[in-house]
């Protein structure tokens, strides 16, 4: 059977038969038009399922032409998904464009691997209705029958929703923008996305972005060889290398440096950089999801974040919501943090009393899950007993919260521990649970190798 008809709208003929050649040889049926007037009558007289378009068919190179013609392709044909192609140097455009409703856009010289990439997940994006999405909220239960979300806890109608969204574009290749407040989950969910790819079998990278100098940013996302700058003492893997066949996670996209920005659309766009002191260019397959707790469109109005960044990373949008709208799931997420911590730490496992829960639920948590999770593991540890009361609780966020104001003598007697006390505790508990392992201890704390041994160092401690 014939593929999917592609129409390929280009006034160079050259283009036009070269795209033709690489879509025929994958399974595609290219079909082309050298200017809007042809175009419109090809889709006049046949049904096509994706459209390539030049943003310019004569010697005016200002866009127009190429946005007039998608404003009508749109008003008539709007299941049609469009990409379009245009030169590095008229990017202005192809945002132009996006906001118009084109789904992508490729530059002139394209990458085939990249062309053939977006041209499938253009394509798996349109065959199922957006409004799918949203005009039924599955179970949870409906849920997990289908797909693997084990760590993300919940069953509120809004998060269902996001996690319908995860059935459906985690198969294909499109990248995705997490947004939400901090601590509500986006690296979670984005593990989540991973694991219901066809990439699950590949390498899950996680890159913080807000944590990386402007100065490292090359060496540490597309690494240096031996030599390349005064401490470069070995060749070094980039991140973006270590996620090949993978999916790469792009966590505090809203805090990369200006300066950085165009480096990462570049490889963004093409799947491909060049290794910090080297002329080798190396291509990569990756998958691409970023999350940020900033509003991009503010940052791209202010001028600190790119337009054509955001276009290039949010083809798909996820919003988390803040755990203050998720209340009914905090007894679902304090059991199962519950659960985790007494695992991790070697500890009896307590059951939540009945105020404990309701406590719990009336909380602000302007921290989110990332705070509730941390109360519960330490109210675990500090109070101990076989069930935990909301007075725990309330003695341990106490506790926290007087620390957090740097207020020592504040600082209630729970059971005669310090934060510092408290902490040592964790570590120790944790240590003897994975048998003096620093690596899986720092795991389960939620630490780096590094910040475990400088705290094993402030407390005279040896693994």
């Amino acid at each position: 059977m014939p593929g999917p008809t592609v129409l390929v709208i280009d006034d160079d003929q050259a283009v036009t038969a070269s795209l033709a050649l690489l879509l025929k040889q994958h399974g595609f049926t290219p079909v082309g038009a050298a200017d809007p007037g042809e175009a419109l009558a090809v889709l006049d007289r046949q049904p096509v399922s994706l459209i390539l378009q030049d943003m310019n068919f004569s010697r005016a190179t200002t866009g127009e032409e190429g946005l007039d013609l998608l404003d009508r392709i749109r008003a008539r044909w709007p299941a049609v998904p469009v990409l379009l192609m245009t030169a590095w140097g008229n990017i202005d455009l192809a945002v132009a464009g996006m906001k118009a409703g084109a789904v992508d856009f490729l530059t002139k010289p394209w990458s085939n691997e990249r062309l053939l990439q977006s041209v499938r997940t253009a394509l798996e994006l349109a065959a199922t209705p957006a409004a799918a999405i949203t005009t039924a909220t599955p179970s949870r239960e409906d849920l997990d029958a289908d797909l693997d979300l084990s760590g993300v806890v919940g069953a509120d109608p809004g998060l269902c929703r996001i996690l319908s969204l995860v059935g459906r574009v985690a198969p294909t290749d499109a990248s995705i923008l997490i947004t939400g407040d901090s601590g509500t989950g986006k690296e979670v969910l984005a593990e989540a996305i991973h694991r219901n790819s066809r990439r699950a079998d590949g390498p899950f990278v996680k890159v913080n972005l807000g944590g990386i100098a402007p100065t490292l940013f090359e060496s540490e996302m597309f690494g240096h060889v031996r030599g390349a700058f005064t401490d470069a003492h070995r060749d070094r893997e980039g991140r973006f290398a270590r996620a090949h066949g993978g999916t790469i996670f792009l966590d505090e996209i809203g805090e990369l440096d200006p300066r950085c920005q165009v480096k990462l659309l570049r490889v963004l766009q093409d799947r491909s950089f060049e290794i910090l002191g080297s002329s080798e260019t190396r291509t990569v397959d990756v998958r691409v999801i970023a999350a940020t707790n900033r509003d991009l469109a503010v940052a791209v109005q202010d001028g600190s974040f790119r337009e054509d960044l955001l276009y290039r990373l949010n083809l798909i949008t996820m919003a988390l919501p803040p755990l203050s709208q998720r209340r009914d799931d905090i007894p679902r997420l304090a059991t199962h943090f519950a659960a985790r911590a007494a695992t991790a730490y070697g500890v009896k496992l307590a059951a939540l009393a009945g105020d404990a829960i309701s406590w719990l639920q009336r909380q602000p948590w302007p921290g989110n899950v990332r705070q509730l999770k941390h109360l519960v593991e330490r109210t675990l540890l500090v109070a101990g007993g076989d069930v935990l009361t909301a007075a725990d609780f309330a003695d341990t966020d106490t506790m926290e919260a007087a620390g957090r104001s740097g207020d020592a003598d504040a600082l209630p007697a729970v059971g005669s521990m310090t934060l510092d006390d408290l902490e040592r505790a964790m570590i120790t508990r944790s240590l003897e649970h994975h048998q003096g392992n620093v690596s899986r201890a720092a795991e389960t704390l939620g630490l780096s190798r590094a910040a475990l041994y400088r705290r094993l160092e402030k407390y005279g401690m040896r693994p």
